[in-house]
C-alpha cells in the first residue's frame, strides 16, 4: 500500500477502534488546511520552501493533545519518528506517535519514554496522562470555540499555544502571566481569543459564573489602543468602551458600564489631557498625584483581567506610573505582552510577571513564513564622520577644531545638510519610490529635515509623497500614519521619524527600513526591525538600509538568543542621572537640562561632490544569521556536490527548463535562493554571465564566467544548424531576450509572452512554427546546446 492507502485501510479503522471520532468531544484532523503547521519559510528570490503538515492530530474536549506521523505499510516504521517529534514539539504537544498501520510507536515527549505499543490510546486515556488533576475551568475554557471571523481567519499553532497556556495558567489561579511574542506576530489577536474565551465562559476572579469579566487593555499609546479597539470589534458595541481623560472630566467619573475596556496608562494617571495628547513615554513620570490620579476612581477588584501590551516599555519599574495602576489593580489577573526577551535593559518586565509561559522568536517566525524575511544592505559614505577643515564654514555654533565628530554626534550636536542629502541620494536611488518606506531619525527636527530633502529629490510630485510623523506632529501625524497603513492608499509613500514609529506601527506592507540614527539599544533594534516583518501579498522580502553600523547586532546573541539569567540589580549599569540618585537609571528619556547650541556646518566648494560611497549586501543562512560572502561562497562550494556530481551533470541539469528549475528549487530550499545567486554575480562581476556561469565557477574555482553574449556566439552555429528559416528567426530573437535579461527568459513559463511579443499572439505563432507541441519542442531542444562546453 501507498501512505494514502495504509491511512485509508490500516491507521483510520485503528483510530475508530481506539474512540477517537467516535467517543464524545473526540476529533480526528486529517485534512491538509486543518493539519498544517506551518506556511513554509518565504524565499527572498520568492516562492516559499516545504510547509510542515502533520498526518493526524488528535483533539480532545477542544484541546489537541497529540500528532501522529503515518508511513506506508511498506516502510519500517522508525521511518517517521523524526518527523513525528518535530511536529509535537512545534505544537507543544507530549504524546506523538509514528505508524506503518501494522506497528505503532509511541513517543511521550515530557517524560523521553519511546516504545512500541499494541494501540493508540483512547481520548480518556490520552487525556488522563496529560491532566493528572481535575480543572473545571479547563474543560470550560476549551468548550468555547475560538471566534474565526465567520470561517475566514484561522489560528497559527504558536498563537493557539499561546492561548492555551494563558488560560490553562488562569485556570491554575495564577495572576501574573507574561507571553513574549515576536512583533508582527499577532499578540492582540491572542489577547481577543483569550478575552473571548473568558468572557463566554463567564469567568470572573469570583469565579462564580454570575457575569461576564471586567478587562482592561492597557498600552502607552492612543495609536495601540485604537488598534486593539478596532481589533476586538466582534464582541458587541455595548461591550466596549474607550476610556479618554475628556470623557472623564464631562461627568467627573470613570466609565464603569461595559465589559471591554481600552486606554493608555497616561490617561488613568492624568488630572488633565496634557499626558494622553503627548503620550508622555518616561516610565519615571511622578507628574500627578496618585491620591486624585482616575485609576483612583474605580474599586481595586473591579478589573478580573488586565491585558499590559508591550509590557516593557518600563510600565513594570518599581518606580514607574505604570507601576502604580498595576499595584492599586492587583487582585486582577495581570497579562503582559512583549516582544522582547529577558535583557539588562527589561529586567523589571521579568522580575515583575515571572518567566513567560510561552516564547515565539523573531527567527522562528521568519522559518516558519509567518514573519517576511529581510536582507540588509551596508552603506558607507567617505563622510560617516567629519572632521572640522578650514574650507568648510561655520553657520552656527562653536566648532571643536581637533574633534572628529562621529555618528552619535550627527544631527544631535552637528548638523551638515549636504552629508544627509547625499545619504538620501543614495537610498532614493536604490530603492523602488513606489514602496512604502520608514526612515528613522536622530531627531524630531531631523525627521523634518529628511522629509524636506526626501521630497526635494523624490520623482513624486504629490505634496504628501514623504511625511513626518512623530509626537509634535500629534494629530496630523496620526492622520498620515493611518493612511499610511491603508493598504490601498498609496500616500503617503514615505513616513519620517524619530521614535514613535519603533513599536506600534501595524503596516503590513512596509518594503524598506531605512536607518539614519544609532540604535543603542537591542529591544529597540529588534522593534524597527519588527516594523517590516508583516506579510504581504507578493512581499518576499525587506530591505533595511543601514547607514549607521545596526547591521553589528546581529551578530549580538541577544540578537535572537535564548532568555538570559536574571542579573542582580546592583550589575547593571549605572548612569549620571540625578533623578536616580547615583543608582541604575530607569529613566527612559535622557536628563533634561539645557542643551548647548548645535554645530551646523556648511561644507567647502567641492567637498559635498567628492563625497563617495558603498553599499555591501549580507547573505543570511538558513538559521537567520548575517554571513560574509567567503563564508557564502565556501558553503554553496560545499553544497553543489550535492545537486550535481561533475560539469557534465550540471550541463545536463541545466540544458533542460524543467531539471534546471527544479535544480534551482533545491538549491533555493538548501539557502541559496535566486536573489542570494543574482547577488554572488554582481560580486564576482560577473552580472552579465549566466548563473550556470556563476555555480560553474564556484564549482571548478579555475574557470572565468563568460557573458551571455560571449555564450550564444560560441553555440550559435550548434543551435541554429538544424532549424528551418523561420525556427531560426524565432531561436534568434529568444536569445537576444536571453542576453537582454538572462536565463529567465528560457523558463517554460516565459514562452507565452515570448510568442505574443513576436507574433501578436500565439495563434499567429502557430501559423508560422506549427502546433504547440513542435514550438515546445523547439523551445526546450535548442537549450541544451547552448550549455554544452566549448575549447577554449
Amino acid at each position: 500500500m501507498n501512505e494514502a492507502e495504509t491511512r485509508a485501510e490500516l491507521i483510520d479503522p485503528q483510530l475508530v477502534a481506539c474512540g477517537w471520532g467516535v467517543a464524545e468531544g473526540s476529533r480526528i484532523l486529517r485534512e491538509r488546511d486543518v493539519c498544517k503547521i506551518t506556511d513554509g519559510r518565504i524565499q527572498v528570490g520568492g516562492g516559499r520552501e516545504k510547509p510542515l503538515i502533520a498526518d493526524y492530530i488528535l483533539v480532545y474536549k477542544g484541546i489537541k493533545l497529540a500528532v501522529i506521523e503515518a508511513k506506508s505499510n511498506e516502510l519500517r516504521t522508525s521511518e517517521g519518528v523524526a518527523q513525528a517529534k518535530l511536529y509535537a514539539q512545534k505544537l507543544g504537544l507530549d504524546y506523538t506517535y509514528s505508524t506503518n498501520g501494522k506497528s505503532i510507536y509511541q513517543i511521550c515527549l515530557k517524560t523521553g519514554e519511546e516504545k512500541t505499543v499494541t494501540n493508540f490510546l483512547t481520548p480518556d486515556e490520552l487525556w488522563s496522562e496529560i491532566y493528572s488533576d481535575q480543572n473545571d475551568w479547563r474543560e470550560k475554557f476549551a468548550s468555547i470555540p475560538f471566534e474565526d471571523k465567520s470561517g475566514s481567519w484561522q489560528l497559527r499553532y504558536y498563537q493557539e499555544i499561546a492561548i492555551n497556556r494563558t488560560l490553562e495558567a488562569i485556570a491554575q489561579n495564577k495572576h501574573r502571566l507574561l507571553l513574549t511574542l515576536a512583533t508582527g506576530t499577532g499578540k492582540t489577536a491572542i489577547a481577543f481569543q483569550i478575552a473571548w474565551k473568558l468572557f463566554y465562559s463567564r469567568w470572573t476572579l469570583s469565579r462564580d459564573g454570575k457575569r461576564q469579566p471586567r478587562i482592561l487593555f492597557l498600552t502607552d499609546r492612543n495609536i495601540l489602543a485604537n488598534q486593539a479597539f478596532s481589533s476586538f470589534s466582534a464582541f458587541a458595541e455595548d461591550a466596549m468602551v474607550r476610556i479618554t481623560p475628556k470623557e472623564i472630566k464631562k461627568t467627573d467619573n470613570v466609565p464603569t458600564n461595559g465589559s471591554l475596556f481600552f486606554t493608555i496608562f497616561q490617561s488613568l494617571t492624568a488630572n488633565d489631557n496634557t499626558a494622553e495628547e503627548m503620550e508622555i513615554e518616561r516610565s519615571d513620570n511622578q507628574d500627578y498625584d496618585k491620591k486624585t490620579a482616575y485609576y483612583n476612581k474605580y474599586q481595586k477588584d473591579f478589573f478580573d483581567l488586565i491585558v499590559i501590551d508591550e509590557c516593557h516599555r518600563g510600565g513594570a519599574n518599581d518606580e514607574s506610573s505604570w507601576r502604580g495602576i498595576l499595584e492599586y489593580f492587583s487582585p486582577a489577573v495581570q497579562l503582559g505582552l512583549t516582544a522582547t526577551p529577558k535583557r539588562n535593559k527589561n529586567i523589571d518586565t521579568y522580575q515583575y510577571f515571572g518567566d513567560p509561559v510561552y516564547i515565539y522568536s523573531l527567527k522562528e517566525g521568519i522559518n516558519d513564513g509567518f514573519l517576511t524575511p529581510f536582507k540588509v544592505k551596508r552603506i558607507n559614505t567617505t563622510i560617516d564622520d567629519y572632521t572640522y577643515t578650514s574650507e568648510d564654514k561655520v553657520l552656527e555654533g562653536q566648532v571643536e577644531y581637533d574633534k572628529n565628530y562621529e555618528e552619535g554626534d550627527f544631527n544631535k550636536n552637528i548638523e551638515i545638510d549636504e552629508r544627509e542629502k547625499k545619504r538620501i541620494e543614495i537610498f532614493m536611488q536604490h530603492i523602488n519610490q513606489d514602496e512604502k518606506t520608514l526612515v528613522f531619525c536622530a531627531t524630531q527636527e531631523h525627521a523634518g529635515l529628511v522629509r524636506e530633502l526626501i521630497n526635494e529629490v523624490s520623482d513624486s510630485t504629490n505634496v504628501n509623497y514623504c511625511v513626518r510623523v512623530t509626537a509634535n506632529d500629534k494629530a496630523i501625524g496620526d492622520n498620515f500614519l493611518s493612511q499610511f497603513q491603508d493598504n490601498e492608499k498609496t500616500i503617503p509613500t514615505i513616513l519620517t521619524t524619530s521614535k514613535k514609529l519603533s513599536t506600534g506601527v501595524d503596516a503590513r506592507n512596509i518594503r524598506n527600513i531605512v536607518l539614519m540614527r544609532p540604535i543603542n539599544q537591542m529591544i529597540e533594534f529588534k522593534q524597527i526591525i519588527g516594523r517590516g516583518t508583516r506579510l504581504f501579498e507578493g512581499k518576499a522580502f525587506f530591505t533595511v538600509y543601514d547607514f549607521v553600523k545596526a547591521y553589528q547586532k546581529f551578530f549580538d546573541p541577544e540578537w535572537d538568543g535564548e532568555l538570559i539569567e536574571l542579573e542582580s540589580q546592583d550589575s547593571r549599569e549605572i548612569k549620571d542621572c540625578q533623578k536616580c540618585e547615583g543608582n541604575p537609571c530607569v529613566c527612559i528619556k535622557e536628563p533634561q537640562g539645557e542643551n548647548p547650541q548645535k554645530i551646523k556646518i556648511k561644507l567647502g566648494d567641492g567637498k559635498e561632490r567628492a563625497i563617495q560611497f558603498m553599499i555591501a549586501t549580507s547573505f543570511w543562512d538558513a538559521s537567520g544569521k548575517p554571513i560574509s560572502t567567503e563564508e557564502f561562497l565556501h558553503s554553496l562550494f560545499e553544497e553543489l556536490p550535492n545537486f550535481f556530481k561533475d560539469e557534465e551533470e550540471l550541463q545536463i541539469l541545466w540544458g533542460n527548463p524543467n531539471t534546471r528549475k527544479t535544480l534551482l528549487e533545491k538549491l533555493s530550499e538548501a539557502g541559496f535562493g535566486g536573489d542570494e545567486l543574482n547577488t554572488l554575480k554582481r560580486i564576482i562581476n560577473a552580472e552579465k554571465s549566466d548563473l550556470y556561469d556563476v555555480l560553474s565557477y564556484v564549482f571548478n574555482g579555475d574557470t572565468k564566467p563568460i557573458t551571455r553574449e560571449e555564450r550564444v556566439m560560441q553555440a550559435k552555429t550548434d543551435i541554429l544548424m538544424s532549424l528551418n528559416e523561420r525556427q531560426q528567426e524565432f531561436i534568434k530573437f529568444v536569445l537576444e531576450k536571453y542576453i537582454e535579461t538572462g536565463v529567465e527568459e528560457l523558463e517554460k513559463e516565459k514562452l507565452p509572452l515570448l510568442l505574443k511579443n513576436k507574433y501578436q499572439s500565439v495563434e499567429d505563432a502557430k501559423m508560422v512554427l506549427g502546433d504547440e507541441e513542435n514550438i515546445t519542442r523547439l523551445f526546450i531542444n535548442f537549450q541544451k546546446y547552448l550549455y554544452q562546453s566549448k575549447a577554449a
